[in-house]
């Protein structure tokens, strides 16, 4: 049997839903659909109509008919059985038995006749198969909704705690500011806050309180319980204890965050910026030279890109040490470019190596920026120069997922603070590790597990790690994104001297380089 198409068809003649499975014309499939009322009799119970080229299998239902185009070499018995089955799927999908109602599901409908029927021929499925089909539930979505919950659920009972510790120091609050009578408990919580408070010399500044807001009759009154002599502190502003209390509210939010597993970042408080930004270099000329590796390498082996980009950048302190020219050396290596700022003399880079302005007049620019200088690029690598190649092997073992993965690092670098990052299907627990080569940490907020080596060099240039999860696809794990950083660079460019422009000796300069990654990535 061969069915060429399937339709639901209006009394009138216009076709609602159709669905073609062999590869025919569509102006052949809708002459074959607009014969079918022409040839379709009045009073009479035949299930099919034959014509020269196909055969019309069709059922009434209601005011529709349900229609089948078959060839007419196909099995009538069989046609008949597919008849019914489309049949029982028609109310199951349908809103009503209707022409409003079938144009309404007419995707669902579709998707049902693809499961019933596959190239023209009848799949062996009964209607509960075809709904559980087109469902397509996922066990991996359903264990992330459940996740998803439980947080949210979570994040629900920590709101309703909080908002009944709210309510009770506002009643307490309340009682305190009222004349007259005041409970012990009140008086112990004032005095206590009371001495968690620094005072400065002058009487009114404020380092710290836990939040209450404290006028002076409540001083003068724990001064005398306590035995001392008043003090002439004036009360905090109006509203501080308001914004200390939400501080610490805070504070025990991003508490429970990191207690979940979420990365925090905290900010710096401004005097620690201005300290840390008020350190001046140790020396007048600082030169920085950095590389950024992007590199893309193949789960199933090879590289699929390999760049690098460098820059040399300068930072001079005062104007009379920028009268100079730099001299540059660096390794003989296959596919690097250089490119140089605008205003520095190309020819003489070019011809000696030397960095210097086209107007040795003018000093470079001086303070606390960087100025780039000097850009490079490297092409075409081999791939036994990749830095860091990483393997990723997950294997289905029943109801388990074991994956092992392993990395292997080239003799030209020693690597730091090296992280391996593999995403993970979404889990209820942490994955369970049974081999690590350093150490490990699992983000249930990403489902991304860390595998970090602090250092690597010739002592460790390979190390693996194997770990559990429940049955995933092999294609969750990937891509695996990895970050480090090395001490020295592919192109070794280096300044070897400074060359002063004007009499007196060169200024001391320091030099730092650095190889970092950019994009780098396991797909």
């Amino acid at each position: 049997m061969v069915v060429l198409a399937a339709s639901i068809i209006g009394k009138s003649g216009k076709a609602l839903v159709s669905r073609q499975f062999v590869d025919m014309s569509r102006i052949r499939i809708e002459g074959l659909l607009a014969a079918f009322p022409k040839l379709v009799g009045t009073g009479k119970q035949h299930t099919f109509v034959e014509t020269e080229n196909v055969r019309y299998v069709y059922q009434p239902i209601e005011a529709l008919y349900l229609l089948l185009v078959t060839n007419k070499q196909s099995n009538i018995l069989e046609d008949l059985e597919t008849l019914r089955l489309l049949s029982k799927l028609v109310p199951e999908y349908a809103s009503s038995l209707d022409e409003e109602g079938i144009c309404t599901s007419a995707f669902d409908l579709i998707f049902a006749f693809d499961e019933a029927i596959s190239l023209g021929n009848k799949e062996n499925v009964t209607v509960t198969q075809v709904r559980q089909y087109c469902e397509m539930e996922s066990h991996e979505e359903r264990l992330h909704k459940l996740v998803m919950q439980s947080k949210i659920n979570e994040t629900k009972d920590v709101m309703k705690r909080k908002a009944s510790e709210i309510d009770k120091s506002k009643i307490d609050k309340n009682r305190g500011e009222k004349g007259g009578f005041m409970s012990m408990s009140s008086l112990d919580r004032i005095e206590s806050s009371f001495n968690d408070m620094s005072i400065s010399s002058n009487g009114s500044g404020f380092g710290s309180a836990s939040g209450f807001g404290l006028s002076t009759d409540t001083e003068s009154l724990s001064s005398k319980t306590k035995g001392r002599p008043p003090t002439s502190a004036n009360a905090p502003p109006k509203g501080l204890g308001m914004k200390l209390g939400k501080t610490q509210r805070t504070n025990q939010f991003l508490e429970s965050l990191k207690a979940e597993g979420e990365v925090i970042i905290e900010e710096l408080k401004p005097s620690a910026i201005q300290s840390k930004g008020s350190l001046p270099p140790t020396d007048p000329v600082t030169l920085t030279i950095e590389e950024k590796l992007n590199v893309t390498i193949k789960r199933d082996g090879g590289v699929g890109a390999f760049d690098i980009h460098g820059t040399l950048a300068v930072q001079i302190l005062k104007q009379d040490d920028g009268f100079i020219q730099l001299q540059v050396e660096n390794r003989d290596i296959h596919g690097l470019s250089f490119r140089t700022h605008p205003n520095i003399n190309k020819e003489l880079f070019n011809n000696e190596h030397i960095i210097g302005l086209k107007d040795p007049k003018r000093p470079f620019p001086c303070g606390q920026n960087d100025v780039g200088l000097l850009k490079w690029r490297i092409q075409g690598m081999d791939e036994a120069a990749v830095p860091l190649t990483v393997n990723c092997w997950p294997s289905v073992s029943g109801n388990e997922t074991f994956v092992n993965i392993e990395y292997e690092a080239c003799e030209l670098f020693d690597l730091h603070n090296v992280v391996i990052s593999v995403p993970l299907p979404a889990l209820r627990e942490s994955p369970g590790v049974r081999q690590i080569d350093g150490e490990w940490r699992y983000d249930p907020r990403s489902s991304t597990l860390e595998w970090s080596v602090l250092l690597i060099d010739s002592s460790n240039r390979s190390g693996s790690m194997e770990f559990v999860v429940p049955p995933a696809d092999t294609s969750v794990f990937f891509p695996i994104s990895v970050r480090f950083t090395a001490a020295s660079t592919f192109s070794d460019v280096k300044v070897t001297g400074v060359l002063p422009l004007q009499e007196g000796p060169p200024p001391k300069f320091t030099q730092r380089t650095q190889l970092i990654t950019d994009n780098y990535q396991v797909i």
